[in-house]
């Protein structure tokens, strides 16, 4: 067990300790300020137009003739009744309108990367670019919903898969562009670059809905929040097991509401990010913040993540009563390095029940032992009422570095019931532990003999 905490008792550490409880005030007034979408009363049904739901014959022409007519009369909701329909190529939304799935629906997406050309304007990885449309896009929309309790199959495991081994060109000159500020008109992916899209992206889009929804197989990120704001994400869930299948990505992102979601997904559940390097530090006017995570489920690799594209900024997350419904490899996971700059602050988790983790609350500035020139500040981290029960690894950790030390990082009964090491804290300042155990409680101690 490695523990070196640096326990200052002055009076900064004084005045976070007493105010470091959960924000709930806060947390109110972020939800109340998210406005659900509004749509008028027209409705049209994607079977009268000539969808079939047989999932062969190709039902887009009909999917992209309702948005039409949403268009025309201003927004409306698009019923997608029982049956399974196979739509060679991409949703592209316009404002007001709800796409509803109804019990039973399913929309499979086909797996052939030409059928999401031409490309969009996206973001990949934290790094803005033109690629393959996202097989659900809406850009610049207000009022846009996806609700219902059909499916939405991204057939994310045969073509898309394949294109993980190849990406490797393509993510390399996407982050040059980043950092030599490539003018983004030429920043060109799409065919021959293996950079495979989003299946849900919301870009610049505000008052926006997801419910009661389920995703399956994405051939990338399953649902990304980006440069989006008044968010309300609730009752979905997951079976979506590829490579990079995080769940949830806010990016840029204001004002967003997860609420009871089942994970069950093949990479991060909830993964807060605010851009890539040079091209996120440009954007520090548009962090990512006032995101609240309740009553949700996890499964998958880490439960909550914040980063490590995260160089905009992240603050006023506020995560609560959640629970794992089988292994993580990290509960909740923190993580930037000195090429992100930017700053991690007033993070505030309790009520985090998890069974099996590698490691229980991860907090690192050298993620990947990468980067120069710009560390990240990362302060006022509240952790409280969270156990655990068992940790193959390490129960907490905290990375700072020597010159850029984390600070004000409070744990309040904390248990861990078994940890192969318990503590291991570098490089930090103001950590503060009350009712912390990891392994069995000490008791009464026993008499000499």
């Amino acid at each position: 067990m490695n523990i070196r905490l640096f326990l200052i008792l002055s009076f900064t550490t004084f005045a976070f300790a007493q105010n470091n409880q959960f924000p709930t005030a806060k947390v109110d007034s972020i939800v109340n300020a998210i406005q659900l979408p509004k749509f008028p009363s027209f409705q049209i049904n994607v079977v009268k137009l000539g969808a079939k739901g047989d999932s062969i014959s190709n039902s887009k022409p009909f999917f992209d003739k309702a948005m039409a007519l949403c268009k025309k009369n201003n927004g409306g909701t698009i019923v997608v009744p029982k049956g399974v329909y196979f739509l060679k190529g991409p949703v592209h939304f316009t404002s007001n309108v709800n796409l509803k799935l109804e019990k039973g629906a399913k929309i499979k997406f086909s797996d052939t990367p030409e059928d999401y050309l031409p490309m969009v304007l996206t973001s990949w990885e934290g790094t803005m670019l033109y690629n393959y449309s996202p097989l659900i896009y809406a850009y610049d929309c207000t009022n846009i919903a996806l609700t219902g309790e059909g499916t939405i199959d991204g057939e994310g495991g045969r073509t898309w898969k394949s294109f993980k081994a190849q990406e490797g060109k393509g993510k390399e000159l996407s982050r040059e562009m980043n950092h030599d500020n490539v003018p983004l008109k030429d920043r060109k992916f799409g065919t021959g670059y293996f950079l495979r899209p989003q299946m849900i992206q919301f870009f610049n889009c505000k008052n926006i809905l997801v419910e009661n929804v389920r995703i399956e197989n994405s051939p990338f990120w399953c649902l990304h929040l980006l440069k989006s704001e008044s968010i309300t994400i609730r009752g979905i869930s997951y079976k979506s097991l590829n490579y990079n299948n995080d769940g949830i990505d806010p990016e840029y992102a204001k004002n967003v509401l997860i609420e009871n979601v089942t994970f069950n997904n093949g990479d991060d559940n909830v993964a807060i990010k605010a851009g890539r390097d040079h091209e996120g530090r440009a954007h520090t006017a548009t962090p990512s913040e006032n995101i609240v995570v309740r009553n949700c489920n996890f499964k998958g690799l880490h439960g909550v993540v914040i980063g490590s594209e995260m160089s905009a900024g992240v603050q006023n997350v506020f995560v609560e009563n959640c629970k794992t419904v089988g292994y993580l490899k990290r509960g909740i996971y923190l993580k930037t390095n000195a090429d992100r700059g930017g700053f991690i602050k007033n993070v505030f988790v309790r009520n985090i029940q998890l069974d099996e983790v590698e490691d229980c609350l991860y907090i690192t500035a050298n993620y990947h032992g990468e980067g120069k020139g710009f560390q990240s500040e990362i302060s006022n981290v509240s952790f409280s009422d969270i156990t655990c029960n068992k940790a193959s690894a390490s129960g907490i950790v905290i990375e700072g570095f020597a010159d850029k030390k984390i600070k004000n990082i409070s744990l309040n009964n904390i248990e861990i019931k078994s940890a192969k090491n318990a503590i291991s804290s570098t490089n930090a300042e103001n950590v503060i532990l009350n009712e912390v155990f990891i392994g069995e409680k000490a008791t009464i101690p026993s008499a000499a003999k």
